[in-house]
């Protein structure tokens, strides 16, 4: 899982070295387009993804004391918040679109859309991995002593976390 996990990082650490590149290039275009977007909603999306990853600690905590149940509802909740950044940024894109605003746009919205569609579906991709580690708690198949897949699980949110912790300032904030 590592491994993914590094890959993964590596993918999102090319993209935001590219963007960061064209940025350079084209600050006049990058600064004029960022003040479309909807900071308010990146802002909130931050907070519900730090708060998911609270309840994943909290859940991870929870099996480490054999509390598999309670492991179980903190899990939901950690996929509770991942449901709520996809309905915030489900109705992001639906504005854009809505706004005949696509990839070819323009090249800001070109990596606005891709950084943020292509971190979406790892949001999507964690909720699912949640939801498997949630389940398997809640059925007994984690203990005090063989919880590598809720950690495993844990940490694959935290890297989704992450990554948005600094798409968002990048992409929304800085100028």
């Amino acid at each position: 899982m590592w491994f993914f996990i590094m890959a993964e990082l590596l993918a999102f650490g090319v993209f935001f070295i590219s963007y960061a590149f064209t940025r350079a290039h084209h600050v006049e275009l990058f600064n004029a387009t960022q003040a479309t977007l909807n900071r308010v909603s990146g802002a909130i999306n931050t907070l519900v993804l730090i708060t998911g990853s609270y309840f994943v600690v909290r859940a991870v905590e929870a099996i480490r004391h054999g509390h598999g149940v309670v492991c179980a509802r903190w899990l939901w909740a950690g996929v509770a918040s991942g449901a709520v950044f996809a309905v915030v940024k489900l109705f992001e894109f639906a504005d854009k679109i809505g706004a005949g605003i696509n990839l070819s746009t323009n090249t800001f919205y070109m990596f606005y859309l891709s950084l943020t569609f292509f971190h979406f579906l790892h949001v999507l991709l964690g909720m699912i991995i949640l939801a498997a580690c949630a389940i398997k708690a809640q059925r007994g198949g984690y203990s005090d002593t063989d919880h590598a897949g809720v950690e495993t699980g844990a940490s694959y949110w935290h890297m989704v976390d992450l990554v948005w912790i600094v798409l968002f300032p990048l992409v929304y904030v800085l100028h």
